[in-house]
């Protein structure tokens, strides 16, 4: 089965939970996985800089004169000159889909304990949406989002394109649907709160996706998610060599002013959007290779999505383990949300 809404569940946990990767999320709450291997190979455009071209519309704002950043894998990268999303030049084939149906194993569908405790929280943040107390999260990989919402009294209900993690997800008592969100054919209206985390940038189409999460929240529910900030401090330091690009994948990275774009156009009504979230890791690396002139002359090769997601894990469960670490984990997210550069959106947009 193509993959339109699964994600790599790491990444996901960075978004939600790791808001310092400083945050993911990706998992957004779970790239609690490992990580499919594709080749990443980015080739900068030619003479080294950007240039315009005439080319396929943006998945966000639906310009059509979009920069060309260069190629990743076998994938022509582009950048939106009036949002700033970036996206493949073509969608992906079905040879390059990636394929979820046994990607969950067991154990790729645990995350660490300090991950739960994190996920309660978020959770309470939603309490003041409970009306007819349901819950959706589309994409829900391993489950603990909404085990945490289960915990919480929520009754929970999940969409997933992934055989092993619907499984996964009914031998925890939940209930769900194996495939595409437009495919469950939900009623009009039918939930409080839907959640997508680190999902948007693995849709073929994210405006109707979006179209579909605003027609099954009732008036004045919740959206809450989380994509990659195409905008934020790693892409552009790091541009094609940052390893959340990574086609067929990530199909696009959208920008703040393009996730904006496309919930209004659905008709969410209040919309507040967050840059959080940072990989120091990833930096490091970065330098260092900058530091040696190139991978061949000594320096470190550019991380995997496993070493990105497991140095968060590390980096986070050690600053969630006194009042002081978090303190300094908040305020490094507060300058990234003011600054605009953090590399997690979360988004929360009332319907």
């Amino acid at each position: 089965m193509p993959v339109s809404q699964a994600r790599l569940k790491s990444v996901k946990l960075s978004g939600i939970v790791l808001t310092c990767d400083v945050l993911g999320f990706e998992s957004s709450s779970n790239r609690i996985l490992g990580t499919i291997n594709i080749q990443e190979q980015s080739q900068p455009a030619k003479g080294g800089t950007e240039s315009p071209i005439l080319g396929p519309e943006c998945p966000a704002c639906h310009a059509s004169v979009p920069r060309r950043l260069g190629r990743k894998d076998v994938f022509e990268m582009l950048s939106c000159q009036n949002c700033g999303t970036i996206y493949t030049s073509r969608n992906s084939s079905r040879s390059h889909a990636q394929d979820y149906d046994n990607y969950y194993t067991s154990e790729n569908l645990s995350v660490p304990e300090f991950i739960h405790k994190r996920l309660d929280e978020i959770v309470l943040g939603f309490s003041g949406y409970r009306v007819n107390n349901r819950l959706l999260e589309v994409g829900f990989g391993a489950g603990i989002l909404l085990a945490s919402a289960a915990r919480a009294g929520w009754n929970v209900e999940g969409v997933e394109v992934s055989e092993s993690a619907v499984k996964h997800g009914e031998a925890q008592g939940f209930k769900t649907f194996h495939g595409e969100l437009r495919e469950a054919r939900y009623e009009t209206g039918s939930f409080d709160v839907v959640i997508a985390t680190e999902l948007l940038e693995h849709v073929q189409d994210p405006r109707a996706m979006i179209a579909e999460i605003a027609r099954i929240l009732r008036p004045g529910g919740l959206f809450w998610g989380t994509t990659p900030n195409s905008k934020g401090l790693s892409p552009r330091l790091l541009g094609l060599e940052w390893s959340v690009i990574c086609p067929p994948e990530h199909l696009h990275l959208l920008s703040e002013n393009g996730v904006k774009k496309l919930l209004l156009e659905a008709g969410f009504r209040k919309v507040n959007i967050d840059t959080e979230g940072t990989n120091p890791f990833e930096l490091l690396r970065w330098r260092g290779r900058k530091r040696e002139g190139s991978a061949a002359a000594g320096g470190l090769p550019p991380a995997s999505g496993c070493d990105r997601v497991n140095a968060g894990y590390r980096l986070n469960e050690t600053l969630m383990k006194s009042g002081p670490r978090r303190a300094v984990k908040n305020l490094l997210n507060g300058m990234l949300r003011l600054s605009h550069l953090g590399d997690s959106l979360k988004i929360r947009a009332e319907r």
